[in-house]
């Protein structure tokens, strides 16, 4: 139990406070704490203090687990952090901070993160951005695109006919970076359609003039960047008609509040013999959801986008919603 940080600290602050909280990260050394003879209850809540007269006794077992808290204390009084999980976390930090090598403009958030934070995967505060400088963490995302004919992308490096490189590997992956870069999309659009699952983006006929964008489930940080690029054209999302297709239209309409779902009418007649069984959740909010997802909703179905995707309506389909949508 004792080689745990939360633990060693909750022995320092017994020490230094003489009494100490129970807190969720510390609960098992809490509790072994409050079974041994040198603590005892205050009449607070969760809350024990040391028997001064045993007081001994708790030095030594912090000696002995803890063999350079003494210095380590005297750290923490130094920056003026108290011995707690907290405190603990914040002299390390800052510890890091201290040992941080030259870093360039912009490093991937996990890189960031196993500099300034215990590991690659620990989340980056504002105190460990801080102690980067002026370095931006960048999460690294691609966006797929499948792409019309004469579509260039410009940026700070230059300019690049993205029709000629889909028309030579089939599609084009945008990295966030570029988008960092000042990426600009150059060429006309009718609309930008986006596409949940990768199997029906990369099959879907699209319509002359569309831009394809594959934003698989919640990875979105990168979509949202292109969507950032046309705020004038047209954004239609094409996903599943389940929970979970909801939840991620929804999530995309906070960054794109005119975005429109497209649900084709004919999709309904794939009910009987394509939908699926599923419980949809009570606290999904569905007004705004169109008529057939709601159906779905109250017979415990969905339909999966990638049956409909060679169905030779789908054309005429986006056709219409797309100039419907035309400003």
């Amino acid at each position: 139990m004792w080689e745990s940080a939360d633990a060693r600290i909750l022995l320092l602050e017994l020490l230094a406070h003489g009494r100490i909280r129970r807190r969720r990260c510390q609960g098992a050394a809490f509790d072994a704490l409050s079974e041994l003879p040198w603590t005892r209850a205050t009449g607070r809540r969760s809350e024990l203090c040391v028997v001064e007269s045993r007081r001994r006794e708790l030095l030594a077992l912090l000696e002995r687990v803890w063999p350079s808290w003494r210095e380590d204390h005297a750290a923490l009084i130094e920056n003026g952090l108290p011995p707690t999980p907290e405190g603990w976390t914040r002299l390390l930090d800052t510890r890091r901070a201290e040992g941080l090598p030259t870093v360039p403009e912009r490093i991937n958030r996990r890189t960031a993160a196993a500099l300034a934070a215990p590991h690659s995967k620990a989340t980056l505060t504002a105190a460990r951005r801080a102690a980067l400088g002026e370095t931006t963490p960048t999460h690294d995302g691609t966006v797929r695109l499948r792409t019309p004919s004469r579509l260039t992308a410009r940026t700070t490096r230059g300019a690049i006919d993205l029709a000629a490189v889909a028309r030579t590997l089939g599609e084009v992956a945008v990295p966030e970076r570029a988008f960092l870069d000042g990426l600009e999309l150059e060429g006309e659009l009718r609309a930008v359609l986006l596409v949940e699952n990768l199997g029906a983006w990369r099959d879907l006929p699209g319509p002359a003039g569309f831009l394809l964008a594959h934003v698989p489930g919640w990875d979105t940080a990168t979509a949202a960047r292109l969507l950032d690029r046309v705020p004038r054209v047209p954004v239609i999302h094409f996903g599943d008609l389940d929970p979970n297709g909801a939840r991620i239209f929804l999530h995309l309409r906070e960054r794109r509040p005119d975005l429109r779902w497209f649900v084709p009418p004919f999709w309904a007649e794939l009910i009987a013999s394509h939908g699926l069984r599923a419980p949809w959740p009570d606290d999904l909010d569905l007004r705004a959801a169109p008529p057939l997802l709601r159906e779905l909703a109250a017979r415990g179905m969905w339909l999966e986008q990638e049956r409909i995707v060679f169905d030779p309506r789908m054309n005429g389909a986006l056709e219409a919603l797309a100039r419907s949508l035309a400003v």
